[in-house]
């Protein structure tokens, strides 16, 4: 399997390239922002480990241009910034996961391992109920696709993943704990503030737009589809 790896610090470049490799990964580097998108355009990797302060172009605008040509390879985004406003900014440019700086070298491959195994399990399909639906809100388990009526809504793997979650019991309370055991892999170590993270922006892709309110706060208790309001 070949990783990108895009960061222009050469400690940090050097030490990813070497654990990566010693885990059986092929790695293709680049230092600069542009060369990303050059790179990562062919499609040709099984995820991106991509840093924020790049050269040229920052790694928000790299992962979102890399959407943008319909490149769905994993990225896994690298930050020394630990606000959640920032967090909530790479998510919302279509990047899958996340990791603050400084890291371990295990934990990193953890989580690599963990995006590429949901993306083959994606490209495999679902034995799962195919489209789930709620009001005109529907979405396509096997087809890893979702929408309002004919109008199909770009979201991120782990977006769906949380809307899948709430879809398949609509109505019942899920607590933030829940949801995050259901929606991430087991080797995720953060807390249960990224579930709010994604709901929120889950809610500026699938209600905000269409003036509905499909997914409600349950304040203390958690969160619940309403196909009443769907």
């Amino acid at each position: 399997m070949d990783i990108l790896v895009v960061e222009d610090d050469p400690v940090i470049a050097t030490a990813v390239r070497d654990g990566l490799e010693a885990e059986g990964y092929t790695v293709t580097h680049t230092a600069d922002g542009l060369s990303a998108v050059e790179l990562g355009g062919t499609g040709g990797f099984a995820a991106i480990v991509l840093d924020v302060m790049l050269p040229s172009l920052n790694g928000f605008a790299v992962c979102a241009r890399l959407r943008a040509l319909g490149v769905d390879t994993p990225v896994l985004m690298l930050t020394a910034m630990d606000e959640e406003l920032d967090e909530a900014h790479g998510l919302d440019t279509g990047a899958d996961d996340y990791l603050t700086k400084p890291f371990s070298l295990v934990v990193l491959t953890a989580h690599l391992r963990a995006l590429i195994r949901r993306s083959t399990r994606t490209a495999a399909g679902s034995d799962q109920q195919d489209v789930l639906r709620a009001g005109d809100l529907w979405l396509d388990a096997q087809g890893r696709t979702c929408g309002r009526g004919d109008e199909r809504i770009e979201v991120t793997g782990q977006e769906f993943a949380v809307l899948e979650v709430l879809m398949r019991e609509p109505g019942r309370v899920l607590s933030k704990e829940t949801i995050l055991g259901e929606a991430w892999d087991i080797a995720y170590r953060g807390g249960t503030s990224i579930v709010e993270v994604y709901i929120s922006l889950l809610r500026r892709k699938i209600d905000h737009p269409y003036g509905t309110r499909s997914i409600v706060t349950v304040r203390g208790h958690g969160y619940r589809l309403d196909a009443s309001h769907a």
